[in-house]
């Protein structure tokens, strides 16, 4: 596919993506705090595997990574109330208060931009960052409020049901989203000698983040796999 038709088909799947769990919040199918960790574990995993849809060409990556900065400036706009967009306020903040975007889900935006720039589909570090953010941050908070478990002694505020779904969690959609490239051809690298590495990040990452540090898991995380992932890569 040439660039400016995996450029809309992609625009157009992130953004039916968001207005579909937009919508189901704006309804009461679904709750508040549901809906934005819906968006937080999806987003992640349509995104990547559109890039598959990209040609072979300098500009893919910047092409790629124009669709969430468009989509976090719309969220930064929606945050300053320039834009009035109930839907998403709905879908994505935790009381309704439209400030609480330019926290989570606007770095989340940026951590896309970045990683998509940096790493693109050729390495391993970027797709991994941004699955265990997915996958791994996003079920720790779904899980972790719906199976009681013990609080975590340093994190009052997280349980060990939340952190062993962010280790799973990360480790599988690290796990599949990579095996998918490898196969494709554009990493350069066994499946298995990346095994162990996936379950080292995830690790890692699962202890960055259980610290009792509020509303910065999506830079913390991302930014702590990528540092140890240019180490063992």
């Amino acid at each position: 596919m040439s660039l400016w038709p995996a450029f809309f088909t992609t625009l157009l799947l992130s953004i039916f993506w968001l207005r579909l769990i937009d919508f189901f919040a704006i309804k009461g199918i679904i709750s508040q705090k549901l809906s934005r960790k819906i968006i937080h574990i999806g987003t992640g995993p349509i995104f990547v595997l559109c890039w598959l849809l990209f040609p072979e060409d300098p500009l893919s990556r910047y092409f790629a990574a124009f669709i969430p900065f468009l989509i976090s400036i719309q969220f930064f706009l929606i945050g300053m109330g320039i834009i009035k967009d109930q839907a998403s306020v709905e879908a994505m903040s935790r009381t309704g208060n439209p400030k609480e975007i330019l926290k989570g889900p606007f770095f989340y935006g940026i951590v896309f931009v970045l990683l998509t720039i940096i790493f693109w589909r050729d390495s391993p570090i970027g797709i991994i960052a941004l699955m265990i953010l997915c996958g791994g941050d996003g079920f720790a908070d779904v899980i972790g409020r719906r199976i009681p478990s013990t609080a975590l002694k340093w994190s009052p505020g997280k349980s060990m049901a939340g952190s062993i779904a962010m280790f799973f969690g990360g480790f599988i959609f690290s796990a599949v989203l990579l095996h998918i490239f490898i196969n494709n051809g554009y990493i350069q690298l066994t499946f298995t000698d990346c095994l162990i590495k996936i379950l080292l990040l995830s690790f890692m990452a699962t202890i960055v983040e259980s610290l009792p540090i509020r509303d910065l898991d999506n830079i913390t995380v991302p930014m702590s796999i990528v540092i140890v992932g240019l180490i063992i890569f």
